[in-house]
């Protein structure tokens, strides 16, 4: 395994490989990945995610020929965020590197990963620079990467790419969800840890079809919306409840004002009038806003000192 010099401690890797129906290349990206490590300091976790294609297969008969193969299987498919949680919380590495299964990622990086790493990040993301995708996906793909980057901060390029390194420390508090996995570096970034980028050589897919669909993008948008609440409000809800809950009350209050107005100086009857009613409307609304916000102040600040 690398050194960086002599008297440099070997590290233990763990490479978490999600796989969903790639029967056709994971017997090749094993052979690959095996001419790259050390298997005395390296252990290979695939997450078979409910594939139907016979992947479970080749994964059982690469178990058996090699006791640094370890496999997750999932009687159905929960995606790729499921697959990386699991993989996250069985790692023993000093260092754990996820990849893609579909070969498009070169296992030949991970030297270079390991160099950077050592730099002093805590994690270290790939950077498809020049990617072999077709353009319906290359396309969306960076609108979503320069909005990301703008709204949380974290100034990289390609978000989703899945070849990474991260120090162990750092996966063991991650917790992904949903679709999360898209926005591991602003997670990370988030809860303090150095997040840094190298370009990587990205190949064409050989075997199989991709499983990017358009639903990635409402879902990613989304999921864009919960990172940036996470990251802006999750330990201040106050900032977020307190402000609407004040925005909508100040709203009551003016037509209250001049609902009062139109009543003793108009002389005008408001009993039925619509505005009344919005006017309570928004008043209850914004207070239940602003105490919500306080409840949530109340709640991390008890976390925080138990």
């Amino acid at each position: 395994m690398l050194q960086t010099n002599g008297n440099a401690k070997v590290k233990s890797i763990s490479v978490i490989i999600p796989v969903y129906n790639e029967k056709d290349n994971v017997r090749e990206l094993y052979t690959e990945l095996k001419e790259v490590l050390s298997y005395n300091y390296a252990e290979l976790i695939f997450i078979d995610d409910g594939s139907s294609d016979g992947t479970d297969a080749v994964l059982r008969e690469l178990k058996q020929n090699d006791d640094n193969v370890h496999v997750i299987k999932f009687n159905r498919h929960l995606g790729k965020s499921e697959a990386l949680s699991s993989g996250f919380k069985y790692a023993s590495g000093d260092y754990v590197i996820t990849m893609d299964g579909d070969l498009q990622d070169d296992p030949k990086e991970i030297p270079d990963f390991l160099n950077e790493i050592e730099k002093g990040n805590d994690m270290v993301v790939g950077w498809k620079f020049i990617r072999k995708d077709p353009i319906t996906k290359r396309i969306p793909s960076k609108i979503f990467n320069r909005l990301t980057a703008f709204l949380t901060g974290v100034k990289i390029h390609d978000f989703n790419c899945c070849f990474k390194i991260y120090k162990k420390e750092v996966v063991k508090n991650l917790r992904i969800y949903g679709e999360l996995h898209r926005y591991i570096p602003a997670l990370a970034y988030w809860k303090g840890y150095n997040v840094g980028e190298m370009k990587i050589n990205h190949r064409p897919r050989k075997h199989g079809k991709t499983k990017y669909g358009a639903m990635r993008l409402v879902t990613g948008f989304l999921d864009l919306i919960t990172i940036k609440f996470i990251m802006s409000y999750a330990k201040r809800p106050f900032h977020l409840f307190g402000f609407a809950g004040l925005s909508l009350t100040g709203i009551g209050f003016i037509s209250g004002v001049y609902l009062l107005y139109a009543k003793y100086v108009l002389n005008e009857l408001i009993g039925g009038r619509p505005l009344l009613f919005l006017t309570m409307l928004l008043v209850f609304l914004g207070i239940q806003l602003f105490s919500i916000g306080i409840i949530g102040e109340i709640l991390i600040s008890k976390n925080g000192t138990d």
